[in-house]
C-alpha cells in the first residue's frame, strides 16, 4: 500500500515537471543553431563580467532633512597666509549674537615667506586643477568622499629649500569654535580689542603704506577635519592691486554627515561667492581694508551614505541576463529559420516549369510526362 501511494505521488510530481526531457535521438543540431549558441554564450560572458564590475562598485546616496541641532558649536579650520607681518594683522570672529571669538583661542600666527617654493607651487597648481575639474564634473565629489582618509594629505607641504629670505608674510592657522549662527570671520589691520558695541582693531599704529592684503587660502573648512577632502577655497590666491583693498567671501555652510565604508564623520560642505573692491571714500566705496568671510548656515542637513548592491539583487540581475539572452536568441533563431525556409521554398517552386500538353484526336490533352523509350534500332 505504501509503495502504491509513493508511486502515485511520484507520478504526480513527474506530471508537474516544467522542464520535460527530450530524448537525444529526437534532438536535431544545425550549424546555424551552433553559431547562435556561440554568440549567446559570448554575450552572456561579457554581460556577466560587466555586471560583476557593477556589483563591486559603490555609489553615494544623498538624503536631506531639517537640521535640528542648534546648540552645538561649529568648528572652523583655517590655514591662510597674508602678505603682511604678524604684528600688523589680527583675526577674529563676530557672529550675529554679538559674540566675539578672539584668535588667541585657537589660531597660531607664524612668520612665513609669501612666495612659494617650486614644490609648493606644483602642489598649488594641482590643487587648482582639481578645483576647476570639480566645478565641471560634480560627480568627482563622490570619488573624493570615497577616497577620504585613503588619499594623500591636502595640506600645504613644507618648503624644501632653505631660503635665506626674511619672512614677509604671516601664516594664520588653527581652528575656532563658534556658535551655529551666521557670523563674520575677518583678518584686518591691527589686533582685535573688546568694545561695548562689538569690537575694534588697533589700526592707528600701523603705517598705511604697509597695507597689503594679498593672501593665499591653503585650507578653509567647517566641521570635523577630514583628510583627503578638498574644499572650494583650498588653493585660492588673491593679489591686491591697492593698499586699501577689501576681499569678501560669502559662504553658505551645509551640515553634512558622511558615512562610508572607511569613515563616519560630521563635517560641512559649503558654497562660496567672491567679491573684491578698492576702498575709496571719495568715490563712494566705503568699508575697511582686509579679508572678510561672511558665513551663514543652511537649515537643511545632508546625509551622504556609501551604498553597495546587495548579493540577492546581483543574483536576480544575473539570472535575468542569462534567461533573457537564452529566450531572445532562441526566438531570433526561430524567426530567422522560418524566413529562410519561406524564401528557399519559393525558389524551389520556381525551379519547376509546366510541361507542354499533348493533344489527342478527340480534343483532350495529355498533361502527363511522356515515358522515355529505349531505341534498340
Amino acid at each position: 500500500m505504501r509503495r502504491l501511494n509513493r508511486k502515485k505521488t511520484l507520478n504526480l510530481v513527474k506530471e508537474l515537471d516544467a522542464f520535460p526531457k527530450v530524448p537525444e535521438s529526437y534532438v536535431e543540431t544545425s550549424a546555424s543553431g551552433g553559431t547562435v549558441s556561440l554568440i549567446a554564450f559570448t554575450t552572456m560572458a561579457l554581460l556577466t563580467i560587466m555586471e560583476f564590475s557593477v556589483y563591486q562598485d559603490t555609489w553615494m546616496k544623498y538624503e536631506y532633512e531639517v537640521d535640528k541641532d542648534f546648540s552645538s558649536k561649529l568648528r572652523i579650520n583655517i590655514d591662510i597666509t597674508v602678505a603682511m607681518k604678524c604684528q600688523y594683522v589680527g583675526a577674529d570672529v563676530l557672529d550675529l549674537a554679538e559674540t566675539m571669538v578672539a584668535s588667541a583661542d585657537g589660531l597660531v600666527y607664524e612668520p612665513a615667506i609669501f612666495d612659494l617654493s617650486p614644490q609648493q607651487k606644483e602642489w598649488q597648481r594641482m590643487l587648482q586643477l582639481i578645483q576647476s575639474r570639480l566645478q565641471e564634473e560634480h560627480s568627482l565629489q563622490d570619488v573624493i568622499f570615497k577616497s577620504a582618509f585613503k588619499s594623500t594629505s591636502t595640506a600645504l607641504p613644507p618648503r624644501e629649500d632653505d631660503s635665506s629670505q626674511p619672512p614677509d608674510a604671516c601664516r594664520i592657522r588653527g581652528h575656532l569654535y563658534v556658535n551655529k549662527v551666521a557670523g563674520n570671520f575677518h583678518i584686518t589691520v591691527g589686533k582685535a580689542i573688546p568694545h561695548p558695541r562689538g569690537h575694534a582693531h588697533l589700526a592707528a599704529l600701523v603705517n598705511h603704506d604697509s597695507y597689503n592684503f594679498s593672501h593665499r587660502i591653503d585650507h578653509l573648512s567647517f566641521g570635523e577635519l577630514v583628510p583627503g577632502i578638498i574644499n572650494p577655497l583650498d588653493g585660492t590666491e588673491k593679489i591686491a592691486v591697492d593698499h586699501n583693498q577689501m576681499f569678501q567671501y560669502f559662504i553658505t555652510v551645509v551640515p553634512t554627515k558622511l558615512h562610508t565604508y572607511k569613515i563616519s564623520a560630521d563635517t560641512h560642505q559649503f558654497s562660496v561667492t567672491e567679491r573684491e573692491r578698492v576702498i575709496n571714500h571719495a568715490a563712494g566705496s566705503h568699508g575697511v581694508s582686509g579679508i572678510f568671510m561672511k558665513y551663514d548656515l543652511s537649515s537643511l542637513m545632508v546625509t551622504v551614505t556609501e551604498e553597495h548592491m546587495p548579493f540577492w539583487q546581483f543574483f536576480v540581475r544575473l539570472c535575468g541576463i542569462i534567461g533573457g539572452i537564452f529566450s531572445t536568441t532562441g526566438m531570433l533563431h526561430g524567426i530567422g529559420k522560418f524566413i529562410v525556409e519561406i524564401i528557399c521554398c519559393r525558389f524551389r517552386l520556381g525551379a519547376y516549369k509546366p510541361v507542354n500538353s499533348v493533344p489527342f484526336e478527340d480534343g483532350h490533352t495529355d498533361n502527363h510526362l511522356p515515358l522515355l523509350e529505349n531505341n534498340t534500332h
